[in-house]
């Protein structure tokens, strides 16, 4: 059993009016990901792997959002434990507990009823003009339903529900940012309130891009099947098999490097040494290069890199007790922001809180401030 305590995120401290250390508020931070099984190298470096860096400077609140996975088909069966295998991930891979806030959003009924409130000002033409969802129309035409175009809707409502000043995406998130953004405003604007920051992208210049092991002109993704990607938690054995059969060049060869080789090679530049990088990359500039040599020597690197996050997620797995500590306590942190804005924006709206409430207006609600007409645009 692990010892690790389940704490609140600790204030930062700097200098006073009369030189003695003070709590600084930080800024929040949220960001998520589909519970669509484990997390693979393209998750850990274009997501994970800042949000571990963050934690140092932000409140950080990360969340499992399997309510966004229900928007394309999945097994229900399988549900649960990819949220369990997923929280696992977060964990081994280095989110901290102590320092974070780690949550599911089906957990929270606080994410849909806003949700809900921020869809009615939304307009269909905002949603439908998304690329994401034109994307996911196009993969699985016979799964186009409401909850896939109201997609953005639920992600704004996710930031914004706990009031998140950044958010860490990818070049393709922006625009769900941007409708986040959007939707604030008009929110505001109708009902003559300033109730949410406007949340603002944090994009890392040096993210990086992992291509598909089979499909390298594609971003490595689950989509793709198994063989394209590697896990994080694939078996050595695994992991080298993938790797050995990852596709090279596609096609004659030309001046630049082929799209399978340039992915391999940044791999390597990621994972391996820089006297491994440096040699094999010389052999390739001179024609020299065996790719099987330069596939044994990105698997070895793979394999050792990963080695720490096995062992962590093994005594993890081992410990469910724990696991469950963390999700209960993140979720009660989560609970306390969540229902306070909610307050906020039912008051905003001329909405009953709760069966306590009832007629009672809230104090200090700006009810004849809101605009003629507010959620009917």
């Amino acid at each position: 059993m692990m010892n690790t305590r389940v704490a609140t995120p600790a204030e930062t401290y700097g200098p006073g009016k009369d030189g003695r250390a003070q709590a600084v508020a930080r800024k929040r931070v949220f960001s998520g990901i589909r519970p669509t099984g484990q997390i693979h190298l393209g998750n850990y470096l274009g997501a994970i792997k800042s949000w571990i860096k963050l934690q140092d400077r932000y409140e950080c609140i990360y969340a499992i959002v399997d309510y966004h996975g229900m928007t394309t088909p999945y097994d229900p069966a399988e549900m649960r434990a990819n949220v369990r295998e997923l929280l696992i991930d977060y964990l081994a891979a280095g989110v901290d507990p102590e320092r974070s806030i780690l949550i599911v959003q089906s957990a929270l009924p606080e994410h849909t009823e806003l949700a809900w409130i921020l869809g009615t000002v939304t307009p269909v033409s905002w949603l439908e003009r998304v690329p994401t969802y034109k994307e996911k129309v196009e993969q699985h035409p016979d799964y186009v339903h409401l909850g896939l175009l109201s997609y953005g809707v639920l992600m704004a409502a996710d930031i914004v529900l706990y009031k998140a000043e950044v958010v860490p995406v990818g070049e393709d998130q922006l625009p769900h940012l941007e409708l986040a953004r959007e939707i604030v405003r008009r929110f505001h604007h109708l009902f003559g309130v300033r109730i949410f920051p406007e949340p603002q992208a944090l994009v890392q210049e040096d993210t990086a891009r992992i291509m598909s092991l089979t499909e390298p002109e594609k971003k490595m993704s689950k989509s793709l099947g198994p063989r394209s990607l590697i896990a994080l938690a694939d078996p050595p054995e695994e992991i080298r098999d993938k790797i050995m059969k990852a596709v090279t060049d596609t096609g004659p060869a030309g001046e630049e490097m082929s799209p399978g080789v340039a992915n391999l090679f940044h791999l390597l530049k990621l994972f391996g040494t820089e006297e491994e990088y440096a040699q094999l990359r010389a052999e390739y500039d001179a024609g020299t290069l065996r790719y099987v040599n330069l596939k044994r020597t990105l698997a070895d690197a793979l394999i050792r890199s990963l080695e720490p996050f096995r062992r962590r997620r093994a005594e993890l797995e081992n410990d469910p007790a724990y696991l469950e500590r963390v999700l209960r306590e993140g979720i009660r942190r989560a609970r306390v922001i969540a229902r306070q804005t909610i307050e906020e924006v039912k008051a905003a709206c001329g909405l009953m809180l709760d069966e306590t409430s009832l007629w009672q207006a809230p104090v200090g609600t700006a009810a004849a401030g809101g605009k003629e007409g507010a959620g009917t645009g």
